[in-house]
């Protein structure tokens, strides 16, 4: 299981765009992940590409960990992100194409993935990791 959340601080877009994500197996937490997601204070950093860049680093990562044969389901609490990734939405945000492109040649490595839309609450773990790498970008610079 994998939570995912990206947020953009203090405004969007155009603010500091960061990441979280949080890996469980069986209930054990195998990995966790944050940063930033985009260049800050540029028309690139948006939460809509933050929460693009979690998906892609944890789908990086559960290949790293050789779990790709496993069961994986991506919990996000980004409607677009997950409706684009399953093929309901059309993807126009030319920022957000080519990292639709990447997530799309990322999938098919994986034997039984499934992403599903979650309530912000039940993300608060990937949510925290966002904004803990917010108030770390923050205080180095």
């Amino acid at each position: 299981m994998i939570f995912v959340d990206g947020a953009c601080e203090p405004k969007n877009p155009r603010g500091v765009a960061t990441y979280g994500f949080v890996i469980y197996r069986e209930e054990k937490q195998l990995a966790v992940g944050s940063g930033l997601a985009a260049e800050p204070w540029t028309e690139q950093a948006s939460n809509n590409v933050a929460e693009y860049v979690a998906l892609i680093m944890a789908l990086e990562k559960v290949l790293s960990l050789r779990l790709e044969a496993s069961e994986v389901e991506v919990r996000a609490d980004s409607k677009l992100l997950v409706e684009q990734v399953n093929g309901t939405y059309a993807v126009r945000a030319p920022r957000l194409k080519p990292l639709h492109e990447r997530v799309k040649r990322l999938l098919p490595q994986f034997k039984n993935l499934y992403l599903r839309w979650i309530q912000r609450e039940e993300n608060a773990e990937a949510d925290a990791l966002s904004k803990e790498a917010y108030t770390s970008y923050i205080r180095s610079s």
